[in-house]
């Protein structure tokens, strides 16, 4: 799996790929191995660089004696993420490849004229955030949709009118119907 993360630091790639019982990871092109352990909502990684004990450190100190990070997740109503590492608050905006996808797609259509907003993949409406008649702003959240253990804000890919809200919360969808209409 592959992510780019909008982070404090600037866009960050991150390539997830299960190694045996653990996980090797490539971020920014620096590959390194994560061993995790879940419990209660809260995440320990153990992270350090191919080779183990041995191998030297990184410019950013990865590497060698492996290090020892206490993760949980906060998610945000706006699709954005609150990490929290050792106790620090880092904003996170995770973009995976199905959101580029939509993202790419809303971008080339967003011109003027009726659109409609569908469900990227099979999911649940979560949470509908306008209702008919509203005027919303280029970007502004319109629908929370479920899919797959992850929440997905879909916003408007230009500003306008709501002219349909096609849901409710709680519905079930399948991929592809129309969640709103914009005017």
């Amino acid at each position: 799996m592959t992510y780019e993360l909008e982070t404090p630091r600037g866009r960050q790639r991150i390539e997830l790929r299960r190694r045996g019982s653990g996980w090797e990871i490539t971020l920014n092109g620096r590959i390194l191995n994560v061993d995790v352990t879940a419990s209660a909502g809260r995440w320990s990684m153990l992270i350090g660089r191919p080779g183990g004990e041995g191998a030297p450190a990184d410019a950013a100190g990865i590497g060698g004696p492996r290090a020892s990070y206490d993760l949980a997740v906060e998610p945000r109503s706006n699709g954005e993420r609150v990490v929290y590492v050792n106790g620090a608050a880092v904003p996170v905006t995770i973009v995976d490849a199905r959101e580029r996808l939509v993202r790419r797609r809303s971008a080339a259509t967003a011109e003027a004229g009726p659109r409609s907003i569908v469900a990227p993949m099979p999911g649940r409406i979560v949470k509908v955030l306008v209702r008919e008649g509203d005027t919303v702003a280029a970007q502004q959240g319109l629908v929370v949709v479920e899919a797959m253990k992850m929440e997905n804000e879909l916003r408007a890919p230009r500003a306008g009118r709501v002219s349909a809200v096609a849901v409710v919360e709680g519905m079930s969808v399948e991929a592809n119907t129309v969640l709103v209409t914009l005017a």
